[in-house]
């Protein structure tokens, strides 16, 4: 299965654009009862990837004076005990449910975004020419943990994890992501008979889980061909500039202004016309140029409001967008140790909700 048709369907199914569904056999998306939809088994159709291994979640240690039993793969990683393997398993089900389509709430929206926004941007990061080595290791570590902030899970695994070079490692035991999925799936595979009162699915689909787990990890890691948004009528240019971070960085390098007539044009093209997922390309944009360009020039923000000046209104939907349709920016300000106080032409355009976040 290629994964760039499963990110398709995740969007086509997320957004109800009403497209016919790629191939993604040997799993397919269906609607659940809550109104979110999750990729399933064709041929076991009661169970779902993000799912079936929840069966084998490791009993929690945390909940014993003194746990004396070993970890599943102990023989194969020696170095890891069971208070690690809770963790790795947790790192595992986050990436399986990166495919799941939640039924959103105002709860959960903001983690929904993103989770997937994170996970996109993760992808081509190694591929970006306009940003130094440096650059683009200190944005692998920050979107991965938005990726895992926002799925959510807890404080011990949020922080258990680092990249070395493009390779995700678990810190304590310096196990290679990639190597413990591939020994998980694969036991289970070859211990089969262990398992199976308590699966609903055959060792051909735990197979099949593997190879799709691998493919999401390298895209996270960078190693997997490049994703793209699909093509969608009237947001041409950003798309273009969402598919190509370095073209998005050289026109705000060369001419801001031209950049910034982007977002307005879609403003001024789409009130109340603009589909879910053209919004949501939006969205992306405007936090592109929070990761890529406030993240590193915080102060470039003036830039922003001041060409919106005379368009206050359009000004204030883009700094409130910023501010509130994601939080990575209020991480970005704390690293930068930034005081809005000195933004007064920022704050100004907060709405209530930012008022109450940041101010």
């Amino acid at each position: 299965m290629h994964i760039q048709h499963l990110y398709h369907s995740y969007l086509n199914m997320k957004y109800n654009r009403a497209l016919p569904l790629l191939e993604t056999r040997p799993f397919e998306y269906a609607l659940c009862e809550d109104g979110g939809a999750e990729l399933f088994f064709t041929d076991h159709p009661e169970e779902t990837f993000a799912e079936w291994l929840s069966e084998l979640q490791p009993r929690d240690p945390n909940y014993v004076a003194n746990p004396d039993w070993k970890p599943m793969l102990h023989e194969q990683f020696a170095q890891l005990d069971v208070y690690e393997e809770l963790i790795l398993y947790y790192l595992l089900y986050t990436i399986n449910a990166t495919t799941s389509i939640a039924s959103l709430n105002p709860y959960n929206a903001m983690n929904d975004f993103m989770k997937n926004y994170a996970f996109f941007q993760l992808n081509p990061l190694t591929g970006i020419s306009r940003l130094s080595d440096e650059q683009k290791g200190q944005l692998r570590e920050f979107f991965f943990f938005f990726y895992l902030y926002a799925h959510p899970v807890n404080e011990e695994t949020l922080y258990a994890f680092s990249f070395k070079g493009h390779t995700l490692v678990h810190n304590k035991t310096n196990i290679e992501v990639e190597r413990y999925i591939s020994a998980f799936h694969d036991h289970c595979i070859h211990n089969f008979a262990d398992f199976e009162d308590r699966l609903s699915i055959l060792p051909s689909n735990i197979k099949a889980c593997k190879q799709l787990t691998l493919e999401l990890l390298r895209s996270i890691e960078g190693h997997a061909p490049k994703l793209t948004m699909p093509p969608e009528e009237g947001i041409e240019t950003i798309l273009r500039l969402i598919n190509d971070v370095d073209e998005m960085l050289r026109m705000h390098s060369e001419n801001n202004a031209e950049l910034f007539a982007v977002m307005r044009d879609f403003m001024e093209n789409n009130p109340g016309a603009s589909t879910p997922y053209s919004e949501h390309c939006f969205r992306i944009l405007l936090q592109n140029y929070v990761s890529y360009i406030l993240f590193f020039n915080f102060d470039a923000i003036r830039d922003l409001v001041k060409y919106f000046k005379d368009d206050p209104l359009w000004g204030k939907t883009i700094i409130n967008h910023m501010f509130t349709d994601a939080i990575l920016i209020q991480k970005i300000m704390r690293q930068l140790r930034i005081d809005l106080a000195f933004y007064p032409e920022v704050t100004a355009l907060f709405e209530e909700q930012a008022r109450q976040i940041y101010l």
